[in-house]
C-alpha cells in the first residue's frame, strides 16, 4: 500500500498527461504531491524527508514548467531527484559510520561491512544511471515516450535492480535452523 501511495503523484501525472497534456499533468503532479505530504502529516504526524524533497522539487520544476510553458523543467525533475539520492547515499558512506542504506535495512538484514559498502555503491550507481537514462529519453525521444518511460521504464528498471540486488543478497542470507 505504501508503494502505491508513494507512486500516487507519478501515476496521476501519467493519467493527466494522457487525458490533457503536459501542463495539466504537471499541475496534477504538484497537487498530488501537496495532497501526499498533507495526508502523511495528518495520518502519521510526520512526513518523510523524501516526500519533502520531492514536493520542493515538483513545486520548483513544475512551477517553472507552468510559468514558462516549457516542459524541459519537469523533465529534469526525476534526474535531479535521483542524483540527490545518489549524493545522499554517497555522502552517508563517506561521512557517516553507517550508510543510509544500512540504516534503512540493517534491522531486517545482517551483512558484513564490505557487503553494505558494495550495496550502497550499487545504489549510488543506480541512481546516477537512472538520472542519465531519464535525460537521454527526455532529449532523444518524444514527450509521450518520456512520460511512458517516467512511469513504466523507471519502475521497470528499479524492479530489475531490486531483483538483481535480491540475488546478490541471497548469498549472505542465513536461515535460522530450528533444533
Amino acid at each position: 500500500m505504501k508503494i502505491l501511495a508513494d507512486l500516487f503523484p507519478v501515476i496521476l501525472f501519467f493519467v493527466a498527461y494522457k487525458l490533457a497534456g503536459i501542463y495539466m499533468a504537471t499541475a496534477a503532479a504538484i497537487g498530488a504531491s501537496i495532497v501526499q505530504v498533507g495526508w502523511n502529516r495528518w495520518r502519521h504526524g510526520r512526513v518523510e524527508t523524501m516526500h519533502w524533497v520531492t514536493l520542493g522539487l515538483i513545486l520548483f520544476f513544475g512551477g517553472l514548467t507552468l510559468l514558462l510553458r516549457d516542459p524541459v523543467f519537469i523533465k529534469w525533475k526525476p534526474t535531479v531527484v535521483n542524483w540527490l539520492f545518489a549524493a545522499a547515499f554517497l555522502g552517508s558512506a563517506l561521512f557517516m559510520e553507517r550508510s543510509l542504506l544500512q540504516r534503512m535495512m540493517d534491522h531486517a538484514v545482517t551483512l558484513p561491512d564490505a557487503v553494505w559498502k558494495r550495496l550502497n555503491l550499487a545504489w549510488v550507481s543506480f541512481f546516477l544511471f537512472i538520472g542519465v537514462a531519464n535525460l537521454y529519453v527526455a532529449y532523444n525521444f518524444s514527450e509521450e515516450v518520456w512520460v511512458d518511460f517516467k512511469l513504466f521504464g523507471m519502475m521497470g528498471l528499479t524492479l530489475l535492480f531490486l531483483v538483481a540486488q535480491g540475488f546478490y543478497l541471497s548469498r549472505y542470507i542465513q536461515l535460522n535452523e530450528e533444533s
